[in-house]
């Protein structure tokens, strides 16, 4: 089925072909040295998706010591200094070293399959940009084990409670300049691929959402983690070098901080979730046996999302004694952003309507986002209103709003992806019974974990505190009972992809019957080396 395409020079081969001349210098090294020097863009994406693994249990297991203190009231388990240093490590943990790699990985693994590239535009780039991780991580998580112990500060870092740290504090921004480095690197290689490398007739209009809520975020991410390393480095000198940036003894302000921080953090909050709209906009067409309905709006919205995501940053500072016009500026421009986001769940539903809808594991994930992830943003809604967010500022109503977001937002939406693709990754289907009971135990103690803390949010229990009153005891023991559930039914998903990995009923090449896109032409496993030369696209569907 070779062509010679006379219009722009290139001999093309259907997806799946590969010429195997050479083939001994084209298959992967064996044993560690693969893995330290590998640049091709399924290793590293098996690379960031298995670290993402082993963090996602780290960060558990630090939630669920979290649980464990907050079952009953009183100071039960751990001492008030440590459950700090838990709630922050926590956070920086599944933010940077879960979500984020896990997002990476996957964008690893499919974008260049997705445009029918070869690989990533910058191989050397990519390898260096995951081995940066684990060494950071391995510095963040050193912090615990030093006399002053790890940062207790909040993910937020506020300063003046983030410079009164030990030692630890400067290990604790060096691990997060290289989680940035990490970052902007990954993303400096995913806009030039999907700029460089997309098959003849793959353009812009054409492409996967995956692809383009992938390239939005590369875009985020290289313009708002300067920004967080430009604070962090702003404490630093603060903290050892005698300048008073946040100090108001030294004629600074602290405020100004959490005006810098958020002004990455906002954006960071799309940058944890854009990639995720872009999963369920592949899985939901699949399932349902349709095209995405209103593919075009799809893509404007993710871009006004990310563009509006720069502008609504005091939304969080809300307490901090803004002036009148400022809040209510913030107010309008977050509720604003609830439209795009709107359209985005209204094109989901509107894909399912009427859709011969079959419910595999992928699609039970995508369905609980869908659910799940729009209470969270209706919570958000809630927080965006000035007035109604200083009584909510800081409560534990503020922790379910987030989770909710991040939980059945971000994580199942990798988790999805994970069942979704694993048959194409390893050639063999996963155990479809068992993958049905862990989307139901999970959505199950999920609900259990993070709904009940909406109640005592709103009854006035503060966020990051060890110790509370009687009159919250109860549905804190529900909370933690959710945690512990969640938490172990995550072996099952472990096992689940262990036992895939290591063989099971052999993949077609499609996989999922309705299944679109250049990654389905190809066989299962797919090669190691994916389209050696472009693919004809015009004889199948890209998205």
């Amino acid at each position: 089925m070779t062509t010679d395409s006379s219009h722009d020079g290139v001999v093309h081969h259907a997806p799946g072909e590969h010429h195997d001349h050479d083939h001994d210098h084209h298959g992967p090294a064996y044993g560690l040295m693969r893995w330290i020097t590998t640049t091709n863009h399924k290793d590293i994406g098996s690379l960031y998706l298995w670290f993402s693994l082993i963090m996602f249990f780290i960060g558990g297991a630090m939630a669920l010591v979290i649980r464990a203190e907050l079952f009953q009231p009183g100071i039960q388990i751990v001492d008030p200094m440590f459950f700090n240093s838990m709630t922050t490590m926590h956070a920086l943990v599944m933010i940077f070293g879960v979500v984020m790699p896990a997002f990476v990985g996957l964008a690893n693994w499919m974008i260049p399959m997705m445009i029918g590239a070869p690989d990533m535009a910058l191989p050397r780039l990519n390898n260096w940009s995951f081995w940066i991780m684990p060494f950071a991580f391995a510095i963040l998580l050193s912090t615990l084990f030093m006399d002053s112990g790890g940062p207790a500060g909040g993910w937020t870092l506020y300063p003046p409670l983030s410079l009164q740290m030990g030692d630890s504090f400067a290990f604790v921004i060096f691990a997060i300049h290289f989680m940035g480095i990490s970052s902007v690197m990954g993303s400096i290689n995913i806009v030039a691929t999907i700029f460089n490398m997309r098959a003849p007739g793959v353009t812009f209009m054409k492409m996967p959402m995956f692809v383009w809520t992938w390239l939005i975020t590369a875009y985020l991410l290289i313009a708002t983690i300067p920004v967080l390393a430009g604070a962090v480095t702003m404490l630093l000198t603060d903290r050892y070098f005698g300048t008073s940036f946040f100090s108001a003894a030294g004629g600074g302000d602290p405020v100004m901080f959490q005006h810098i921080f958020w002004f990455f953090g906002h954006p960071e909050v799309y940058i944890l979730i854009l990639p995720a709209f872009g999963i369920i906009s592949s899985i939901i067409p699949t399932f349902a046996r349709k095209p995405l309905f209103g593919y075009d709006s799809m893509v404007y919205a993710t871009a006004s999302i990310a563009f509006l995501s720069f502008i609504v940053w005091a939304h969080h500072m809300f307490t901090t004694g803004m002036p009148l016009a400022g809040s209510l500026f913030f107010m309008m421009s977050t509720m604003l952003i609830s439209v795009p986001t709107g359209v985005k769940v209204f094109n989901w539903v509107a894909t399912m309507w009427r859709g011969a809808m079959t419910f595999e594991t992928p699609m039970l994930f995508a369905i609980g986002f869908v659910i799940m992830f729009t209470i969270g943003g209706l919570s958000g809604l809630m927080l965006a209103i000035t007035p109604a967010d200083i009584q909510y500022h800081d409560t534990y109503f503020v922790v379910a709003h987030f989770h909710y977001v991040l939980v059945p937002g971000a994580i199942y939406s990798i988790m999805a992806a994970t069942y979704y693709w694993i048959p194409k990754w390893t050639g063999n289907m996963y155990d479809e019974t068992l993958g049905k009971w862990h989307f139901w135990i999970s959505t199950v103690f999920v609900n259990v974990l993070f709904f009940p803390m909406h109640f005592v949010g709103l009854a006035g229990m503060n966020r990051r505190i060890p110790d509370y009153s009687l009159q919250f005891a109860d549905w804190n023991m529900v909370a933690s009972i959710g945690a512990f559930g969640f938490g172990f039914s995550q072996l099952l998903f472990v096992w689940i992809v262990i036992k895939c990995v290591r063989g099971g009923k052999q993949a077609t090449d499609e996989v999922w019957e309705g299944a679109r896109g250049l990654e389905w032409t190809v066989p299962s496993p797919a090669p190691y080396h994916t389209f050696e030369t472009a693919p004809d696209i015009t004889k199948y569907a890209v998205r």
